[in-house]
C-alpha cells in the first residue's frame, strides 16, 4: 500500500512516499521569505504549497494510486493519541491556526481527493494530544491549569518502538520518554497513555537549546514587572532565546561540546545543568508511574550526543534500563500511524 506523507514546516514542506512502512523517497521544498511574503497568514499558503508539492510528484512521475494520504496534525482541540481521519469539523477548527502544521490536514485532503473519493486522509498524534490524568492538570493556582502540549508524534512512535524491543505491547508498558530537541518534553507513558508531561512550549520542565524551561517564579515576576521588557520579549526569552542560547549564545550542541573539549568551564557548567534538569524530569515522571517503569527512553536530535545521553543515563539507570533512539523521524511516524489503521491494527479515532 502506497502512503503519501505531507509535513509542512514554517519555511519548508517535507513530503515522502512510502510502500507500507518502507520509504521509497523523500523530498524537502524550502521557501525563501519572498515566496511566502504575499500571504498574510499561514493558512493562505495552502494553494501555493499544493502547487509546489504537485510539481514534485509530476517531476518524479508519481501516479496518485495512494492507499492513504497523511499530514502532520496541527493546533486544534485537545485529543487522545491516535490516527484521525480528517473531517470537516477538523478542517474548520484548523482554519484560524498560526502554525504551519495546520496545513497538514487540508493538504492531505486535497491529495487524497485527487487520488480518489475512497482514499482516506489522516493525521497522527498532533501536538495537542491530551491524555493527562486529572490530578496532573492542576497547578498551585486555579487560574493557571497545566496544559498538555508536547512532541506527541515522536514520543508515541518511539514509545511503540521501545515496547516492541521490550517484546511487550505499548498498551502494557510503563515508559518515561524524553524527547530532546530544540525543546525538551518528558512524558510518563502509562499503558498507552501519556498521563503527565511538561509543556515544553510555554516554559515547563528542563531547559533546552532554545527554551528556558521552568524558572524561579519570584525572579520571573520581578523580570516581568521591571519595565525593561515587553510581554513579547519575555515570551521570546522563554521560548526561542532561553536555555543554551541565553547562557552560551548558541543552540548548536556540537558547538557546545566543542567548547567543552577546549576547556570552556562555562560551557561545561551549562551543559551539566541541562543534563541534570532532564534527568530530574525523568525521575519526576518515574514517580508518576509509581516506579513501574519498563524503560527510560531518550530520543530527538540531542539523543545523538553520547556525552549528554551518558550524563542522563548515569543519573537515571537505577530507575529502569535506558533505551536510546536518536532523531525525530516524523515522516516514518506519520506513515506508520496511517498503516496501523489501514491494516486493522488500530481503530481510527473520530475528531468531534
Amino acid at each position: 500500500m502506497k502512503i503519501f506523507v505531507v509535513n509542512p514546516g514554517s519555511t519548508s514542506t517535507k513530503v515522502a512516499l512510502f510502500e507500507d512502512a518502507q520509504c521509497l523517497w523523500t523530498d524537502t521544498q524550502r521557501y525563501e521569505a519572498s515566496d511566502l511574503a504575499p500571504y498574510a497568514g499561514v493558512m493562505e499558503q495552502e494553494d501555493f504549497r499544493f502547487g509546489a508539492i504537485s510539481k514534485v510528484l509530476d517531476a518524479r512521475g508519481v501516479s496518485a494510486d495512494f492507499a492513504a494520504v497523511v499530514g502532520r496534525g496541527g493546533q486544534m482541540k485537545p485529543v487522545q493519541g491516535g490516527t484521525y481521519p480528517v473531517n470537516d469539523r477538523m478542517l474548520e477548527d484548523l482554519k484560524n491556526g498560526t502554525h504551519a502544521s495546520n496545513l497538514g490536514a487540508p493538504l492531505a485532503v486535497r491529495f487524497a481527493r485527487a487520488a480518489g473519493d475512497d482514499v482516506p486522509a489522516f493525521i497522527v498524534d498532533p501536538v495537542v494530544v491530551d491524555e493527562m490524568a486529572d490530578e496532573a492538570r492542576l497547578s498551585g493556582l486555579p487560574e493557571i491549569p497545566r496544559v498538555s502540549i508536547f512532541h506527541a508524534l515522536n514520543q508515541k512512535a518511539v514509545a511503540r518502538r521501545a515496547a516492541a524491543d521490550l517484546k511487550k505491547p505499548y498498551e502494557e508498558c510503563g515508559l518515561v520518554v524524553a524527547h530532546m530537541g530544540g525543546g525538551v518534553s518528558v512524558g510518563a507513558h502509562d499503558r498507552g497513555r501519556v498521563i503527565d508531561v511538561n509543556n515544553a512550549l510555554d516554559g515547563e520542565g528542563p531547559m533546552s537549546p532554545e527554551r528556558s524551561g521552568s524558572l524561579p517564579v519570584g525572579g520571573l515576576m520581578d523580570l516581568c514587572f521591571s519595565g525593561r521588557h515587553t510581554a513579547a520579549e519575555i515570551r521570546k526569552m522563554i521560548n526561542g532565546r532561553g536555555g543554551l542560547v541565553a547562557h552560551l549564545g548558541t543552540n548548536d550542541m556540537r558547538e557546545v561540546e566543542g567548547r567543552i573539549a577546549d576547556g570552556d568551564a562555562r560551557a561545561t557548567l551549562v551543559f551539566e545543568a541541562m543534563a541534570l534538569q532532564i534527568a530530574k524530569e525523568i525521575g519526576s515522571c518515574a514517580t508518576v508511574l509509581k516506579g513501574r517503569v519498563d524503560a527510560v527512553v531518550l530520543t530527538g536530535g540531542l539523543a545523538y550526543s553520547d556525552r549528554l545521553c551518558g550524563r542522563i543515563t548515569s543519573r537515571t539507570q537505577f530507575i529502569a534500563p535506558v533505551l536510546r533512539y536518536p532523531g525525530e523521524d516524523e515522516m516514518q511516524a506519520l506513515a506508520e500511524g496511517a498503516l496501523r489503521v489501514l491494516t486493522g491494527l488500530e481503530t481510527p479515532r473520530e475528531y468531534a
